[in-house]
């Protein structure tokens, strides 16, 4: 397998991750959950998900497994789980206006 396909797979596991996650959305959280976002994205309180995980991607690969909006402390957080090549899962809590890590938690796969 060339390098270029090797480094799309995250991207495909990316995008079908995300479209299983708008396919639940109904089920898992409500339209008020979903419009509550997109107001905190058009306000600017915090940064679309996609510019988040391009940067995410540079500076943190990883497979991701699963992304959060949450509020902690009257601050948006996106918590993001990832699994890396060596197998271990990070837990990273970014400020969701700037994408800053606040937090990281790495798990070994021995865990």
């Amino acid at each position: 397998m060339n390098t270029h396909r090797l480094r799309s797979l995250p991207h495909i596991a990316l995008t079908s991750l995300l479209a299983s996650a708008l396919l639940a959305a109904p089920a898992l959280a409500s339209d008020k959950d979903h419009d509550r976002a997109r107001e905190a994205v058009k306000a600017g309180q915090v940064m679309p998900l996609r510019s988040v995980l391009e940067r995410l991607e540079r500076e943190h690969p990883g497979q991701v497994l699963d992304v959060e909006l949450e509020e902690e402390h009257g601050r948006l957080v996106y918590e993001v789980k990832l699994l890396q090549s060596d197998g271990r899962l990070v837990k990273l809590e970014l400020d969701a206006k700037t994408a800053t890590v606040l937090r990281r938690k790495d798990r070994d796969r021995r865990d």
